[in-house]
């Protein structure tokens, strides 16, 4: 049957239908006949089979072509192009049509543009009914709707195509165009319109005419499913390849579908998932699968989706699911074909789809029958608590596949998803006080794990008190689901436990292999979260008896992976589990279990475990502190105790056992890092045990090394100020002695002092780390009390000493050498930076090492004067920042001393009105550098947009005086200042987002700082007369196309400080400079320009400046009316 007898068509005058050598172009620009046959020459050089062409002669022929195409007359090759032999050559002429008529339109003449969409058509059947690749049929499909998209939304009156996609399909049709084909090119039409950015009338017209198309759309594919399905009933032959195109064009409309046109599809594509009445009972593939990818699109993209049609779409799927999903599962236990992978596709997303309807419905008894439809009725009816559960067995059997993810199947991590969208939808069930007994289950018991799932649906249901009420008045209905919902997730945790289980050996798995299925159970650790939400205690007591009973019944020969697999799920739910006391965690790490696991070989299981102590090291801070004990944490050594380790001593002693194994000592060193931070005051006693772990570490990587000093730097922290002394000692010398060596070594190997060099400085940032205390520093504004004044004095007091007074001048001098030597190599800076983050602090986080900002900042200066790096410059940002950093007791005496090499400094108050006079002098001092190194670099001929790294971070440093230090601006040698402003400019110029937003921020608070001063109000004046009206210049500019687009938030925070500040100058300024003959080519017109200066002027608003800048914006880019602008805006 032809599509023509089949569907009702619009009118289209008949055109004849001709060879492509026959159909007169002539109304288009023509190339000469050697154009394009030097043309064709070019494709077929370039992307024959047979070309062995290099790198550069492919794109040498690439360009030549491209340089013939992008002329006007290359309309000339369409048709001779797609009447040419070779396919490359046809695929070339319908790119060449798509891409002229989205990209050339202009050079199309008006009165011709009827002509072309005839040849277009003609052209499009003609390749159509010769057999031409689909390929090339898709890009004829796609210059069609782009045709159409520039005459249909068009006002001019002689151009008309009404109803076009009807009137085409009736075109091609009646040229013999087969149903495949018709159904691909409505698809493609669906798809095109679905991605094109369109707005205001050009959106509704093309909207309409996809309406228009509905019915005749939906009325093919009914169509073409009626005629498989009753082929599939032994009733004629089925043309499965029009069956695949109906369903892909299904798939493509039903964004654009109403409901209504939706839901008689419903029950034919049902019909296409059962098995034919021929086929003995088996599904068929071609039918079950596209079926299958149809309904899922229709429960996500539809007007259906988000849960909408259960009684059309819910649940008639899950009726057919209980008729036939235990046919397709049961096959899956031994291999997931495509109609096992499709119905898991299918399953996944009617979870996805109906979660609220499963959680709200889970216990319902309420009777679900099917609909009177033929290919439903055949169906039986059922409860919905029996079809929801069935749902969620099938569902499981996926999520619980046999075999290894990845290695085996790779359907199981779909189903993940749904168990985190249904434990949310729980929690949103809503009950009624009064419930009707009949809609609730009974005391009747099914078996979740073996699918005896009984007509009333009932999992461990409840025993009902009198009154139809749970026990402590819960509703019973209530009640009844959650007994429900716990087997569930009871079951799930049981069997993702065995999901995770790694091979024996490591089952021979290459390392993507590995990697995937990590992957993956990092996503079922996801899950178990989920699962421990609703099952809370119980889950842990679930895994713990499982880990106590393999551990009492494990033979010698037998492996670990069980045991690792359970460790792994308790490890993934610590951020779920309540930070308090616990009964199954304090057996967990006593010594009926973690003293049981190994402590040699038996990489992975230590692995895991050592994972399990350090994520639940916050934990160890809910447990009794343990009185000091002689024990030893020097690896690979027996304990002697004569009494019981606490938990936490425990758990230390066996991360400290691993550090000396290359295997695992990365591991143990963050595991260690993790306890002995979260731990500091309970491990302090133990002090004496960590010296010893200090003198044992010789034969550990440096990496490792350091992780582990910054552990037991973090111990260190716990002591009082004094007691830290000679800890602090015993730690930092050897590292600042190691970095001495490796700069006295420097000119006989200077490569490999250079490494150990970086490594002290990560090794010595890592301690600084650890003696930073773990809690906050928050402005106290009242007067501190005794005990928090005692503890300053007394940190006071130590820094004092001798002995830590040396040990910081020693830790400045090795540094201070370290950056002379080699300040220019990246990763010396990146060590640098991170070490003086850590060494630095604010005034109420001052530890033993802190050394103070103003020595630091002129090292970097000095850095900065050999080599200028973004590195450097960010990193003085900070340092400035902290010169202007609050005390920590703002009220208290003042007579603290700040001590020479770096204190904690004077009881300054933090509401003062600007930073101290020493603060001051230091930051004229070293601004002038900075704005000589950088404006050095910056300033050569292109050297902003060759470093767009340095411009933001010397912008963003800048800002930081600004905002500061404004005063030290207006300190700077004559000229300096003038050279910054210079520099600005160009910054506003750039095509670099965040140097143009840096260079923003820093004018904004210039601006803002200066003219909020009153003690700077000469310079005030001065910085806005001379540099004003240039600053509003290169705004105006940027706004109007030279400052890339994603920047006009920040153009317009400067904008709106010089208007806010200066609206008088603002007004004559923009006035001037919008309409000077050398502003820069816009699209905006006066009228335009004059309502941006009323609107900004007029009202200093910052809310309509911005949006009077964002408008104007768009129409000087002339993007005003598209959606790509009006995007743009609506994000800013």
């Amino acid at each position: 049957m032809s599509y023509a007898t089949r569907l009702p068509f619009c009118s289209l005058p008949h055109l004849p239908l001709l060879s492509p050598s026959r159909m007169s172009a002539t109304f288009l620009p023509a190339l000469s006949q050697s154009d394009v046959d030097r043309a064709a020459q070019l494709i077929q050089e370039a992307y024959s089979p047979r070309a062995t062409l290099g790198p550069a002669e492919q794109r040498r022929l690439q360009q030549e072509l491209f340089e013939i195409q992008r002329r006007p007359e290359a309309w000339g090759l369409v048709v001779p192009f797609l009447a040419h032999h070779d396919e490359n050559v046809q695929f070339f002429g319908a790119h060449t049509a798509q891409v002229k008529i989205a990209r050339d339109w202009d050079s199309v003449p008006q009165d011709a543009v009827m002509q072309l969409r005839d040849l277009l058509l003609q052209l499009t059947t003609h390749a159509i009914v010769s057999g031409r690749n689909k390929v090339i049929l898709r890009k004829l499909f796609v210059a069609i709707t782009s045709l159409a998209l520039k005459i249909v939304p068009s006002q001019n009156s002689q151009w008309q195509w009404d109803g076009w996609i009807l009137s085409a399909a009736s075109l091609m049709s009646s040229g013999g165009v087969p149903t495949e084909h018709l159904l691909d090119f409505l698809a493609i039409v669906a798809q095109e319109l679905e991605t094109v950015e369109l707005l205001g009338t050009t959106k509704m017209k093309m909207q309409q005419s996809l309406l228009d198309a509905a019915p005749m759309v939906v009325q093919a594919i009914v169509s073409s499913i009626n005629q498989a399905t009753s082929a599939m009933n032994g009733h004629g032959q089925r043309n499965t390849r029009e069956l695949d195109a109906a369903l892909r064009c299904l798939q493509s409309w039903v964004y654009i579908l109403r409901g209504d046109d939706l839901i008689p599809l419903i029950p034919l594509l049902i019909g296409l998932l059962t098995p034919p009445a021929s086929g003995g009972g088996e599904m068929d593939e071609a039918a079950f699968v596209p079926a299958s990818d149809a309904l899922q699109e229709i429960m996500s993209k539809s007007a259906l989706a988000g849960g909408s049609g259960t009684g059309s779409l819910t649940e008639p799927l899950l009726l057919w699911c209980a008729a036939y999903g235990a046919r397709i599962v049961q096959g899956a236990s031994e291999y997931v074909d495509a109609v096992s992978h499709s119905f898991c596709k299918l399953l996944v997303a009617l979870g996805d789809h109906s979660t609220t309807y499963f959680a709200s419905h889970i216990v319902s008894l309420q009777p679900v029958a099917p609909s009177a439809s033929p290919q439903l009725h055949h169906l039986q009816p059922q409860t919905r608590a029996h079809l929801i559960q069935t749902f969620l067995r099938l569902l499981m059997s996926y999520t619980g596949l046999a075999g290894y993810y990845g290695a085996d199947e790779d359907a199981s991590e779909m189903t993940l998803g749904f168990w985190y969208l249904f434990q949310e939808a729980l929690w949103s069930v809503e009950f009624d006080d009064e419930n009707d007994e009949n809609d609730l289950l009974g005391d009747s018991h099914g078996d979740f794990l073996h699918g005896d799932v009984p007509p009333g649906g009932v999992m461990h249901a409840r025993s009902r008190s009198r009154g139809g009420q749970g026990a402590g008045g819960v509703n019973g209905e209530e009640e009844d689901m959650w007994s429900v919902v716990r087997a569930v997730y009871d079951e799930l945790v049981k069997v993702l436990r065995r999901k995770v289980v790694w091979p024996r050996g490591g089952g021979g798995w290459a390392k993507d292999q590995v990697d995937k299925f990590q992957v993956y159970r990092r996503d079922v650790g996801d899950t178990l979260i989920n699962a421990y939400y609703i099952l809370r205690d119980d889950m842990l007591a679930y895994y713990l008896k499982d880990l106590q009973q393999r551990l009492a019944q494990r033979a010698e020969q037998d492996g670990w992976e069980e045991i690792e697999a359970t460790l792994h799920c308790v490890m993934s739910v610590q951020e779920a589990v309540p930070l308090e006391d616990n009964v199954r965690l304090v057996r967990l790490f006593g010594e009926d279990m973690l003293g049981r696991l190994p402590t040699a070989g038996q990489d992975r299981v230590r692995r895991t475990t050592l994972g399990l102590i350090g994520t639940y090291a916050s934990w160890f801070t809910t447990q009794p502190s343990a009185s000091p004990s002689p024990a030893s944490l020097q690896p690979g050594q027996q304990q002697q105790q004569q009494q019981q380790p606490s938990l936490l001593m425990r758990a230390v002693a066996y991360v400290a056992s691993a550090l000396t194994e290359p295997a695992l000592c990365l591991y143990a060193a963050n595991a260690l890092r993790d306890l002995c931070d979260a731990n500091r005051s309970a491990l302090a006693p133990h002090i004496g045990a960590f010296a010893e772990l200090h003198a044992s570490l010789v034969s550990i990587p440096d990496m490792e090394r350091a992780k582990v000093l910054q552990s037991i730097a973090s111990v260190i922290q716990a002591l009082p100020p004094e007691d830290a002394i000679p800890p602090v000692q015993a730690v930092a010398s050897p590292i600042v002695e190691k970095l001495v060596r490796a700069l006295q070594g420097s000119s006989q190997l200077p490569e490999e002092a250079r490494a150990l060099a970086i490594v002290q400085l990560q090794t010595l940032a890592g301690v600084a780390k650890g003696l930073t205390r773990t809690t906050d520093a928050l402005l106290i504004l009242d007067e501190p009390s005794s005990e928090e004044a005692a503890a300053v004095e007394r940190l006071e007091r130590a820094r004092t000493d001798p002995r830590m007074v040396g040990m910081r001048e020693a830790v400045y001098a090795a540094v201070r050498d370290t950056l002379g030597l080699w300040s220019a190599d990246a990763s010396v800076g990146d060590a640098t930076s991170d070490l003086f983050r850590s060494l630095t602090a604010l005034p109420a986080d001052v530890t033993l090492l802190s050394l103070p900002p103003g020595p630091l900042l002129e090292l970097v200066c000095a850095a900065c004067e050999r080599q200028i790096t973004g590195t450097w410059i960010a990193l003085a940002s900070m340092l400035l920042n902290q010169l202007d950093a609050p005390s920590p007791f703002p009220y208290a005496s003042s007579g603290t001393s700040t001590p020479s090499g770096g204190g904690v400094g004077g009881g300054g108050n933090p509401l003062k009105s600007g930073p101290s006079a020493e603060a001051l002098a230091l930051v004229g001092q070293v601004v002038p550098v900075l704005l000589r190194t950088a404006l050095g670099v910056l300033g050569q001929p292109g050297g902003m947009d060759s470093n767009p790294d340095i411009v933001q971070a010397f912008f963003g440093c800048m800002d930081v005086v600004a905002t500061r230090f404004v005063v030290a601006f207006y300190r700077l040698p004559p000229g300096a200042l003038d050279a910054l402003i210079g520099c600005a400019l160009g910054g506003l110029a750039m095509q670099e987002r965040y140097s143009v937003a840096a260079t923003c921020t820093f004018l904004g608070a210039l601006i803002k700082r200066t003219g909020s001063s009153d003690a700077l109000s000469e310079e005030n004046a001065a910085l806005i007369g001379t540099h004003g009206r240039r600053i509003m210049r290169a705004l105006l500019e940027g706004f109007a196309g030279v400052a890339p687009r994603s920047a006009t938030a920040n153009l317009i925070e400067v904008l709106s400080a010089i208007v806010t500040k200066h609206p008088a100058e603002a007004r004559v300024w923009m006035e001037e400079i919008l309409f000077a003959d050398d502003f820069v080519d816009s699209k905006a017109s006066p009228e335009a320009k004059r309502a941006f200066v009323k609107a900004v002027v007029g009202s200093r608003s910052p809310k309509r400046t911005k949006e009077a800048a964002q408008q104007f914006a768009l129409v000087a880019r002339g993007l005003e009316g598209t959606s790509f602008g009006y995007a743009s805006a609506a994000g800013r």
